[in-house]
């Protein structure tokens, strides 16, 4: 009697689970599958928030801006260019493997662009373009996941 309680081949043990990663469900019979258009949705989006992750870094370390000025900053700016440097790119690996908890992040990632955007535009500034583009995301990214799971 094998441990997982499984009486097939050891190849069957390892799919009694479901998995959170996309990309490993089992494909849907119609013809546009959404759950493909989810991952490569997801896959843009982590290309570009690397790009904005990367951005954050490179204040961080003063290669767009003179030496010294982030540290020249006052500590809120500090925190907040460092929080969006490291929520960006866990965002984006979670995005890329196309996992529910990079969804959730990059939820998470965009809300707080927005929410500090709008309540200290002196640490966080967005014009009304990139918030229109980051509500533009959100609307197709909730748009085709529940598409996505209707396909299920």
């Amino acid at each position: 009697m094998s441990r997982n309680g499984n009486h097939g081949t050891p190849q069957d043990a390892g799919m009694d689970y479901l998995s959170d990663r996309i990309e490993e469900r089992q494909p849907a019979p119609t013809s546009m599958r959404w759950g493909f258009v989810l991952t490569w949705f997801m896959r843009v989006l982590a290309i570009v928030w690397i790009m904005k992750g990367l951005s954050s870094w490179s204040v961080i370390l003063g290669i767009w801006t003179p030496i010294g000025q982030f540290e020249a900053r006052s500590t809120g700016y500090q925190a907040t260019i460092i929080y969006f440097a490291l929520i960006d790119l866990i965002a984006a690996v979670g995005l890329w493997m196309a996992s529910t908890w990079g969804g959730i992040m990059w939820l998470l990632a965009v809300m707080s662009h927005l929410i500090l955007a709008a309540f200290f535009p002196g640490i966080v500034t967005s014009g009304p373009m990139t918030i229109v583009f980051f509500l533009t995301l959100v609307a197709v990214y909730i748009a085709v996941s529940w598409l996505a799971a209707q396909e299920e």
